[in-house]
């Protein structure tokens, strides 16, 4: 009995023996079961509806209100033309518009029916789909309210026209594709980076090299770039499947589409790099990329779930994850056809990651060898 005691608790002191391995363990749990109970949501929370119309027509001031209170949405800009609607959509300051008729009310007064349009962004057609039903609930409320109040309860018809910007036919790929993009090149270039220098340093390979008379930093340079031609393959491969086979467009510049996710890339090999740098060995690297980092991609980026449903806190934390930018700068390029000026925000985001992950990476990397 004594010695079987005595096995269980070497094998005990072999696992805590890694003090990452063992927080990893530990902690995951707790993080995977607040993600998958907070983040998973079909749900679309603060979404941004415009107004085309007249406000002081009585008719839309009350479906303004309605919109106003609603627990999904929330009331943007009074706008004065439907013109205004796709640069609004197009730069992500709303996700939908509300297009009344002039003399909204009168012709549903003399007439028993007005003309009132949705337009949505259909480059993420889930949202789209939700947004567009809760507007059409709001709108389909009003209109029970009039009937009601109406002498011999008259019908009123507002039925309304909705329009799909970008994606009338509702592809889900338009969707999918860029996140699957984004998980790709994370993937490439962050788990095999960390996965491959990790095991160097645990062979012991690595530092003979470091003792050559190349300076290090251009020793793990040259580890770096054939992962960055790898990226660049895979990235050329999954654009060219998603156009001529999942018949996603590229409505965008090609060139601009590639500067993104060569800045990504870089990102994602400072990711790389980091987790090299506090992983000891291969299972505490595999882990750390698997769901340190492939889990929250997948979950906070805005791959699977809106990120405007999630609770604040998450919100805040999916601002630190770099597919999300990628994704969302993906969407509006291939999709809206966005140029430069639309994406700034993003691409200044995700710039400052990637240089930051570097530096911060580079030099923890060489202080630790």
């Amino acid at each position: 009995m004594k010695e079987i005691l005595a096995f269980i608790q070497k094998e005990f002191w072999h696992i805590f023996r890694d003090r990452k391995t063992t927080l990893i363990v530990l902690v995951m749990p707790v993080v995977q079961i607040v993600l998958f109970g907070f983040a998973i949501s079909t749900e679309v929370h603060n979404a941004v509806v415009d107004v085309v119309g007249d406000i002081s027509d009585p008719v839309v001031q009350r479906i303004v209100n309605r919109i106003d209170v609603n627990e999904y949405l929330e009331l943007g800009r009074i706008l004065n033309s439907t013109s205004e609607v796709e640069a609004r959509i197009r730069k992500g300051k709303s996700t939908a518009a509300v297009c009344f008729e002039d003399g909204f009310d009168k012709a549903l007064t003399a007439e028993g029916k007005a003309t009132v349009s949705i337009i949505s962004d259909g480059a993420d057609p889930n949202t789209a789909q939700m947004v567009t039903s809760y507007v059409s609930g709001v709108i389909s409320s009003e209109q029970l309210s009039i009937s009601t109040r109406t002498a011999g309860g008259g019908g009123a018809t507002m039925r309304p026209n909705v329009q799909l910007m970008y994606n009338p036919a509702m592809n889900s790929s338009y969707n999918f594709v860029p996140g699957v993009m984004g998980l790709i090149l994370m993937l490439i270039c962050s788990m095999m980076t960390s996965v491959s220098i990790v095991k160097e340093k645990e062979l012991g390979t690595l530092e003979l090299v470091l003792v050559s008379p190349v300076k290090p930093f251009w020793i793990i340079l040259s580890k770096l770039i054939p992962y960055l031609v790898l990226s660049a393959v895979n990235f050329i491969s999954v654009l060219l499947l998603a156009v001529f086979v999942m018949d996603v467009p590229v409505n965008g510049s090609i060139a601009l589409l590639s500067l993104v996710a060569l800045i990504f890339v870089g990102s994602s090999l400072g990711l790389g790099l980091l987790v090299s740098v506090i992983s000891s060995t291969q299972q505490t690297a595999m882990l750390l990329c698997g769901m340190g980092l492939t889990m929250p991609t997948m979950m906070l980026s805005g791959l699977i779930f809106p990120c405007e449903s999630m609770p604040v806190a998450l919100q805040i934390f999916s601002d630190i994850i770099p597919a999300k930018w990628f994704i969302i700068m993906v969407k509006k390029i291939m999709i809206q056809g966005a140029g430069i000026s639309s994406i700034i925000k993003e691409l200044t985001v995700l710039t400052g990651m990637m240089v930051f992950l570097l530096w911060f990476s580079i030099k923890k990397f060489r202080t630790r060898l």
